[in-house]
């Protein structure tokens, strides 16, 4: 990357980041608008203003907050589960040809089925707790992270494999020498888009089973309690909120681990 390429890079993401912001802006200011018109009544879309005050005062809400760590906690043992089973799993069916061919039927049998249509057998076996919230995650943001493995390992040059064998080295070695750390751009992609799935699950889990505490729960009774569509619409920025923070976060970390990338050496954007 040549030096000004590298200096370029940071006033192009500043760039991005301002137009964001200007247009999250100028949605804030049309909502506020339509809402204080009356083209739209109050009680179904409250005025922005009044919600970024909402917004305020639940980030610093003991029991919201609660709800907040509850939800978060089952995104990260699912997302966590998903990522070991994965890409194991990933590695083994990307490393043989042969097993992949035996297991395919089964996975393009599981993948399609949508993890929301899975709750009622979710809630009879598991209960509508947090067990029952981490396996929806498990499910959902399994083929994600495993089929980007998988592409990764087939992704791998064969000569940089055959250069690792010819030097001595084993199957095993030439597997997490050669092999994992080049499909690794691959596996984080799927990371990326399985934390996001991963937050989206465990929010809509809790609003449609009623879990016990969560997010989405908070969601659900401050909708059906006093009716306050301004907290829910409060809530909903939070969560979107959290989605940012979440994938702002492993962009940084794709950034420091995989900065040998050709695209992050040219761009700096890594998203």
């Amino acid at each position: 990357m040549t030096s000004t390429t590298a200096r370029a890079a940071p006033r192009t993401r500043r760039r991005i980041a301002v137009r964001g912001l200007l247009g999250l802006l100028a949605l804030f200011v049309v909502a506020e608008i339509v809402s204080r018109s009356g083209i739209v009544p109050e009680a179904y879309l409250p005025p922005t203003s009044i919600v970024l005050v909402r917004v305020g005062e639940l980030l610093v809400s003991p029991e919201f907050l609660g709800s907040v760590l509850a939800t978060l906690g089952a995104w990260a043992a699912g997302l966590a589960i998903c990522i070991v089973v994965s890409v194991a799993l990933g590695v083994v069916l990307g490393s043989s040809s042969a097993v992949y061919s035996g297991s395919r039927a089964v996975i393009e049998f599981l993948r399609p089925i949508p993890s929301v249509a899975l709750i009622p057998l979710a809630m009879l076996v598991l209960g509508n707790d947090a067990e029952m919230k981490i396996a929806l995650i498990v499910f959902s943001t399994t083929w994600p992270v495993l089929f980007n493995t998988i592409y990764g390992m087939h992704d791998v040059d064969p000569v940089a494999k055959l250069t690792a064998r010819s030097f001595g080295r084993g199957r095993i070695a030439t597997l997490f020498e050669v092999s994992i750390p080049s499909a690794a751009p691959f596996i984080f992609t799927g990371i990326r888009i399985a934390a996001s799935v991963a937050l989206i699950v465990a929010i809509s889990t809790e609003l449609l089973a009623g879990a016990s505490a969560g997010l989405g729960r908070w969601m659900l009774d401050a909708s059906a309690t006093g009716n306050r569509p301004d907290l829910v619409y409060a809530a909903t920025i939070i969560a979107g909120l959290l989605g940012l923070a979440i994938n702002g976060v492993l962009v940084l970390i794709e950034r420091r681990f995989l900065a040998w990338q050709p695209a992050l050496r040219q761009t700096g954007s890594g998203s």
